[in-house]
This record gives C-alpha cells, structure tokens and sequence, in this order.
C-alpha cells in the first residue's frame, strides 16, 4: 500500500526529462488527453473568467506559470476571443523544448507570448499582471518553495491568482492506474501521473499554505475528478 498521510517527495521524470522532442511531444499529448477527458481546462478557464466578470476592464494580461506547450493558454485564448475579452497572455516555462513546441503551436496566436524564466530569480522582471495562473504545477514544487510561489504570484497580480491542482487521495490513484491503462500510451505519463497524485494535497495542507500568504482572501474548493480550485483574490 502507498503511503497517502503525506506528500511524497520523489522527483517525476518529467521534472529532469532529457528526452527527444518528439517523445515530450507525445507525454504532453497523454497528460493534455486526461486534462481534456476528466475536465481539468474547464476548472482553470472558468475560473479565470470568473475574475475576469468580476472585475471588468478593456484589457487583462494573464501570466501561466508552468505553462508547458502552451495548450492552456491556446484554450484561454480561443474562449476570450469568443467572448470578445482583449488579452494579452504570456507563458513561463523552464524547459526549453515544452517552449519550442509551444511556439510552433502558437504560430496563429499572437496574443500568446512565451519566455523561459525562473519566476522566483532575479531575472524574471517585477512586470504586474491582472491575473496569474497555473494548472497542475504547484504540486512538484516542496512545501518551503509552495509559499514562496503563492507569494510571488500574489505580488504579480492585480486581481487574482488560480491555482488548480490535485488532490491526494487513494481512490484517484487507483482509478487512474486503470484509466491510464485504456488512455495513457507512454510510460514516462503513467508512472508520472501517479507520482503526481502521490506528491499532490489535503485540504489542510492548502489551507496551510494560505495561512502564510498576507495580501488576499483564498477560496478553495473541491472539483472533479479529485482536483482542487484555489482561487487568490486580492484584497
């Protein structure tokens, strides 16, 4: 039996990958299939133009934090556009190659802009953003680096942040060991996407982490299937 009382900290493969671009290609392609499947874009979008509605202007600027390929802001993009909602949106990443394959997708989006930083270093500019956003990224990080981002991302955002992330909880570690054996085709997304729910939280975790981020009121609530929506409005 897996441990579940507390976050593992084993590394996942994709965190130091070293693989051909083709092969990242076709990982993002299984994690993108689970996320578009079990309704994890839905979760960030519409909370994102749940911040958006709240506070109305001509203009947002939207930071993703881990951005990857770029997938979801390509779907941000294509639902402000449908809205008619003006955004300019830049993606941070740290892998070069999950940037190269973010810009080839992008070519017909020229809202989307891509840079591959260190959000915590020196070199990422103090530049201030209506909202920052980040899908299934907080988990990979361990609890001191935890509040560190949320307090970063508190700083860079004038309306907002959205968190979504896992939970961790045996059921969906059970249930995704026999859906990644119909829909998952490459191994590094099979063993990653349980580790990931092995490194993901409990609400008393989360709610620990807000307890040491002054500057916004944190709401967080469950989502299916086994996610958590945390949402950072500032005060």
């Amino acid at each position: 039996m897996k441990d579940f009382s507390k976050r593992s900290t084993e590394i996942e493969i994709m965190d130091h990958y070293k693989g051909s671009i083709e092969s990242l290609q076709a990982i993002l392609n299984d994690i993108n299939r689970v996320n578009r499947l079990l309704g994890g874009y839905a979760i960030t979008l519409n909370a994102v133009f749940q911040l958006i509605e709240e506070k109305r202007k001509e203009s947002y600027t939207i930071l993703d934090m881990g951005c990857a390929e770029g997938t979801m802001l390509r779907k941000l993009a294509l639902a402000a556009r449908k809205r008619k909602i003006k955004v300019q949106l830049i993606g941070v990443d740290l892998n070069a190659q999950s940037l190269e394959l973010a810009r080839r997708n992008s070519v017909e989006f020229p809202e989307i802009r891509y840079m591959q930083r260190d959000i915590l270093s020196a070199e990422f500019l103090p530049a201030q953003f209506d909202i920052v956003m980040t899908t299934l990224t907080l988990h990979h990080f361990n609890d001191v680096e935890i509040v560190r981002f949320l307090k970063r991302f508190v700083s860079l955002a004038s309306i907002g942040v959205v968190i979504n992330d896992l939970q961790r909880n045996p059921l969906a570690y059970y249930l995704f060991k026999v859906f990644g054996l119909f829909f998952i085709k490459t191994e590094i997304a099979q063993k990653d996407g349980l580790l990931s729910i092995l490194r993901a939280f409990k609400r008393r975790e989360l709610m620990g982490y807000a307890h040491q981020v002054d500057g916004a009121d944190h709401y967080i609530k469950w989502k299916w299937a086994f996610r958590y929506l945390w949402i950072l409005k500032k005060k």
